[in-house]
């Protein structure tokens, strides 16, 4: 599915000449991104200097583990260990329990993130200043690090270790995942307004109305009370009773949504945040849309995600290639 609207090439550049494919390739491109460990791409002679000399204008996207420079460069590095290096598997889980994987590789995806703003600023700066491109320089661990809000401030000024808090918000109430009789749903009650109106849909007035539950910071001296009435309220009732009752409250709340969930949701659907796509195997299956929404020139699948190497071939002969070439490069498994 992440492959959508790509093709793909398998070249074998440990190679000289697949080296020379690969440079072949690289000279008319835009964008070049690569995620070996440091030092790889020099030792085969293809250092962003030497390929910039051909085409200067080269934006180069590197990820790796702790990024190209310091101390760790040459350790390896996956999304797993970026994420527990940058403080996020810290925070996730239960307090005083083993550290947990947020369900997805986040790490992964941040960094691709990060190095997707990176490369947009410098095609931007490459298009308005004389045409010259540059490395962006994307680390797994920066990149969970840079999305840990207030963490390090914390520490520094208070000396405050930030631990994990389970499905509530640290320092702001209430903020949290309830059971109910057919589920769980979150509910986001922590602005002051908004408490005083999901204390009156739950039936507790006289927590609406305590003048000392007004601010949030009150409200987090009794946090562990107000859960204990929200969920008093929420594990008798169904996550649809419960969601219409704070519709008409105005609270924000949701259901924890398995995958089943969101495939059968009118509102994604109407998004068109799920597509019925056709695999290259053959089936079809649904997938999600795309993100973000340009209203102007909105993005579209055209093709499905290819298997490895699957445009050897065709992309090959656009670049010149016989196909007597090409199968003198296949049987000496330089391409495949």
């Amino acid at each position: 599915m992440q492959s959508r609207n790509k093709r793909s090439i398998a070249l074998d550049l440990r190679i000289a000449e697949g080296q020379e494919i690969a440079r072949r390739l690289i000279k008319d491109a835009d964008v070049l991104i690569e995620n070996f460990r440091p030092g790889t791409l020099e030792q085969w002679g293809m250092s962003y200097e030497q390929l910039a000399a051909t085409n200067p204008g080269l934006v180069m996207l590197r990820i790796s583990g702790y990024g190209q420079t310091g101390p760790y460069r040459d350790l390896p590095g996956f999304g797993a260990i970026g994420e527990a290096m940058g403080g996020l598997r810290h925070l996730t889980g239960e307090p005083g329990r083993v550290p947990v994987r947020c369900g997805v590789s986040i790490g992964d995806t941040l960094a691709a993130l990060h190095g997707t703003i990176g490369v947009l600023v410098a095609l931007w700066h490459r298009n308005v200043n004389g045409g010259r491109g540059q490395v962006i320089d994307v680390a797994l661990t920066e990149a969970t690090f840079n999305v840990m809000e207030s963490m390090l401030p914390e520490y520094s000024v208070f000396g405050v270790v930030r631990e994990a808090a389970g499905s509530a918000l640290p320092g702001i109430a209430p903020s949290n995942a309830y059971r109910c009789a057919d589920g769980f749903v979150l509910i986001a009650g922590n602005g002051d307004s908004i408490f005083k109106r999901l204390m009156e849909a739950i039936g507790r007035k006289d927590l609406a109305t305590d003048e000392n539950l007004a601010g949030n910071a009150g409200r987090v001296a009794r946090v562990a009370e107000i859960d204990g009435a929200i969920e008093a309220w929420t594990r008798t009732r169904t996550v649809a009773g419960i969601l219409d009752a704070l519709g008409k409250a105005r609270v924000p709340a949701g259901k924890v949504y398995t995958a089943k969930d969101i495939d059968e949701d009118p509102h994604f659907r109407a998004r068109e945040m799920i597509l019925r796509q056709v695999a290259r195997e053959g089936y079809e299956l649904d997938a999600p849309g795309v993100v973000p929404k340009l209203l102007g020139t909105p993005g579209t699948v055209r093709t499905s995600a290819p298997r490895l190497g699957e445009d050897t071939d065709a992309v090959l002969r656009e670049f010149g290639y016989s196909s007597a070439d090409i199968a003198a490069l296949r049987e000496r498994k330089i391409v495949a």
